[in-house]
């Protein structure tokens, strides 16, 4: 665990839930504000230590918003509310560059700073809500990035597996791609993913042909993770991966993997993938569905997405896509 001007301090663990659960215990060990104050008498380190403390840690993924504080406070610290304002939020953007060994610097884009100041002014609006701030603040946020329409074609994906089954530290990514390519499940939830039922994850019922994406104890978010009725090939895989003795989707020598971030970096650069990340499979699953004819309707409750985010960044692939206008436009 890092915190600014803190010395860096073990979890204990290399369990990466048991390890969430020491940083949230870490948050709420921390000092905190009492009382109400205004907008120039609290600093942004006291706002992002409440916000984590009360609320991030009672989250379903804590980690993202932690990643958020993390960047902020180089930079927030020791401002006030007072000092948020659009001059410092574009200073903050500018400042938030990926530095690299030979000292080049890459500037960090603009969906990255959009999610880490959409953090901070959760972190007011939370604070003025509870009463520990008398007077809000509005964060500038860059604009919003177009939506990214990157697919990987058949032999772009089987060029991917095949370099994930070549690197002998890499085979449990071949798994990861394939849940991701036939389900279009985002990548948490496919890490989650065990063999047996669960309260705090998800799991793979290969009896009945069921990807349950959420655990039975675990509180719907945002993403919702509706389950997810398996085809005949991605159920077949999943069948002998449990006959072969596996406990988890994803795992080596029978652990849960955490993150697949350096596995997939590698596949990806070995198969001259250099622009696609584990969230372009997604991108992936929905085009293909949609290029074979899927309704916007039942993509949305297949891939648990929703109608407009499907009609509006991929049903353009559809081989019907504007068909009744063009029946209208063609008619005598």
């Amino acid at each position: 665990m890092r915190d600014t001007g803190c010395a860096d301090r073990s979890t204990g663990t290399a369990d990466r839930r048991e390890a969430e659960r020491a940083l949230a215990a870490y948050i709420a060990s921390k000092d905190t504000v009492t009382g109400s104050r205004r907008a120039d008498q609290i600093t942004i380190t006291e706002i992002l230590d409440i916000y984590g403390r009360e609320h991030a840690a009672a989250t379903a993924a804590p980690e993202r918003i932690g990643y958020a504080i993390d960047a902020l406070l180089a930079f927030w610290g020791s401002l006030t509310v007072a000092d948020v304002k659009g001059e410092t939020c574009r200073r903050y953007a500018k400042s938030r560059v990926r530095r690299f060994k030979d000292g080049s610097t890459q500037p960090i884009g603009d969906g990255t700073v959009r999610r880490e100041l959409g953090a901070l002014q959760a972190a007011i609006n939370y604070c003025h809500k509870e009463g520990y701030l008398l007077t809000p603040a509005t964060v500038t946020l860059p604009t919003k990035p177009p939506s990214r329409d990157r697919w990987l074609t058949r032999d772009e994906a089987a060029a991917l597996i095949w370099a994930a089954y070549r690197n002998p530290k890499g085979k449990h990514l071949a798994r990861f791609i394939l849940i991701a390519l036939y389900t279009g499940t985002r990548k948490e939830a496919i890490l989650g993913l065990g063999f047996n039922p669960s309260l705090t994850s998800g799991w793979i019922d290969a009896e009945r042909g069921v990807i349950y994406r959420r655990g039975t104890g675990e509180r719907a978010t945002s993403k919702r993770r509706k389950p997810v009725h398996l085809t005949r090939r991605m159920l077949a895989h999943c069948r002998r991966w449990q006959q072969m003795g596996a406990n988890w989707a994803v795992e080596v020598d029978g652990q849960r993997v955490g993150s697949v971030k350096k596995a997939f970096a590698t596949a990806r650069d070995q198969a001259g993938l250099t622009d696609v990340t584990p969230h372009t499979l997604k991108h992936t699953a929905i085009t293909w569905a949609i290029q074979r004819g899927l309704t916007v309707e039942d993509a949305a409750d297949y891939f648990d997405t929703s109608a407009e985010t499907i009609r509006k960044t991929y049903y353009h692939h559809s081989p019907h896509y504007q068909d009744r206008a063009l029946d209208i436009l063609n008619a005598r």
